[in-house]
């Protein structure tokens, strides 16, 4: 008897702890809201401090949720961007998909494709996984961030917005969701993607110059650069009010309290020297996160370093979906479900110290497709880049225009210092060659101006750095740390501009619409 009644209190024990448990996690799976703009850097949301970019939605989520101050993603361009988000791997670990406009693998199975299969209703708008061929699957093209709803078309504000209806077919794609499944929905606007209207944001957005308090270090303080921020800004605010309209539907249909809304970018600002390189203006993003049902303490401000490839974990966890089960490759990220259920600020978890970045090819415009391959990590308010072919262009080669640059009266402005006036310096910060290791002082230096890679006063730190990110990036079976990394150069493009420098050269007009004719140096083709 006193052994039953001892088994009987210890199985009551056991019930309890299970519930306890349990509160960590809202017994019902949450709904996904994942809403990415196209080219838009972490400091230009009104939750960061920014007075000239209006985003009244993406403050609300920050505010009812948790504003990162230390997300990046790590690689600054869209395919492998978006490819580290879909997978929770890092883009060195994806073959193909680690360069711009590739072949997707096939292996790899992307979180929205898992939870389509596992119980979700998923689906998407406008830009999802792109450029590239993402491949097929029994003969039909395969859907990386869920099936399309785009539909609906409306007028938009300038010439250069895209014409989709974004929230309308969000709104469609709640009304085509079986009322007893959960939904998984990927919002990719493609704003502030190139091109602009030129000034819409003065004559249609109502700003003027001087509202912006900053222009960065590499680019002159100049008019041109300050009309091309604020159309900048006028599309950003664009994909702002699509989110605000969406989280408004939600509230309708009493779906707003489950759902978890991540608002991001997939790398920087389209302006020389950020998108696409591997910079702290490049690589460092936008990341506000509500979900009222799960989120503890919310208006929280964190600082930890959390990375693009942590969102996948933290779908399948709050979903209860076990990823290998599923069918993904394994997954380098973390959760974040640590920072969600905590209730401090600042910094939550001192695990989630550093960040990996990266980047092989993106863009044509070198001789045989080549990438210019890159690797660095930031820590201890450091940033250690080390630069592996640094004898080619690095934002693509001046006789073909720049290639890993989009045309913009910024980059032709800064082209003009040199080729009109004779200045080298603007030229030299956003197109010019450099050197093989860089050390920057990010807390310091933001816009890293000043390379400390050759300060003696800051040798160690640089040693420690470089001998850190080779170890995590051995551990990651990283083909460029172990000897391999030509690979990536090898793997075919998928655009219709492949092999586009050697075509070129030769005399054939390849289209390439993201360049400005005025933007070619070919008096520099033996510099």
């Amino acid at each position: 008897m006193r052994n039953y009644v001892f088994s009987f209190f210890f199985l009551l024990i056991l019930v309890s702890a299970g519930c306890t448990q349990k509160k960590e996690t809202p017994p019902q799976q949450p709904n996904i809201l994942f809403a990415i703009a196209d080219d838009a850097s972490w400091k230009h949301f009104g939750a960061y401090g920014c007075d000239w970019v209006k985003t009244p939605a993406f403050d609300r989520v920050a505010n009812s949720g948790i504003l990162f101050k230390n997300a990046y993603t790590p690689n600054a361009k869209c395919a492998p961007s978006r490819a580290c988000i879909l997978t929770g791997r890092n883009s060195w670990q994806l073959e193909e998909a680690c360069n711009h406009s590739p072949h997707f693998p096939a292996k790899f199975k992307t979180y929205a494709e898992a939870l389509g299969e596992n119980g979700y209703f998923v689906g998407s708008v406008a830009k999802g996984w792109a450029p590239g061929d993402p491949g097929e699957i029994n003969g039909k093209k395969r859907e990386l961030t869920g099936p399309k709803f785009d539909e609906f078309t409306t007028t938009p504000p300038t010439n250069a917005i895209n014409k989709n209806d974004y929230a309308r077919n969000f709104e469609a794609f709640l009304e085509a969701k079986p009322e007893e499944k959960p939904f998984c929905f990927w919002y990719g606007s493609t704003e502030p993607h190139r091109a602009y209207e030129f000034e819409s944001g003065i004559k249609k957005g109502g700003k003027n110059t001087g509202e912006i308090d900053e222009v960065p270090a590499f680019w002159p303080d100049v008019d041109t650069v300050r009309k091309d921020l604020l159309d900048y800004a006028f599309e950003i605010e664009y994909f702002d009010s699509h989110l605000q309209k969406m989280m408004e539907k939600l509230e309708e249909a009493g779906e707003l309290e489950n759902t978890i809304i991540v608002v991001t970018a997939d790398n920087g600002m389209p302006f020389p020297r950020i998108k696409g390189q591997v910079y702290e203006y490049s690589n460092h993003l936008p990341l506000a996160i509500m979900w009222p049902n799960g989120i503890k303490n919310p208006g929280r401000v964190v600082d930890d370093f959390v990375n693009f490839i942590d969102f996948a974990p933290t779908y399948f966890e709050v979903a209860g979906i076990n990823p290998e089960q599923a069918g993904m490759q394994a997954i380098s990220g973390n959760s974040l479900t640590d920072i969600f259920y905590s209730e401090k600020e600042g910094k939550v978890n001192p695990d989630r110290n550093f960040v990996l970045v990266g980047k092989e090819r993106h863009d044509v415009g070198r001789p045989n497709d080549e990438g210019y391959p890159v690797r660095g990590i930031l820590t201890d308010g450091f940033l250690y880049l080390h630069n592996f072919k640094p004898d080619r262009w690095p934002l693509g080669n001046p006789e073909t225009g720049y290639l890993n640059c989009d045309g913009s009266p910024t980059k032709t402005y800064l082209l003009d210092t040199r080729r009109k006036k004779g200045v080298m310096e603007y030229w030299q910060l956003n197109f010019g060659k450099r050197v093989e290791e860089e050390l920057y002082n990010i807390t310091e230096d933001p816009f890293c101006m000043n390379n400390l890679a050759k300060d003696e006063n800051y040798s160690e730190v640089k040693t420690r750095l470089e001998d850190e990110m080779k170890q995590k990036l051995t551990q990651q079976n990283d083909p460029r740390i172990l000897g391999n990394g030509d690979i990536f150069d090898n793997y075919e493009y998928s655009g219709a501009v492949k092999n586009y420098y050697n075509r070129y050269i030769s005399g054939e007009n390849v289209p390439a619409g993201w360049v400005n004719k005025t933007d070619y140096d070919s008096d520099l083709l033996e510099k």
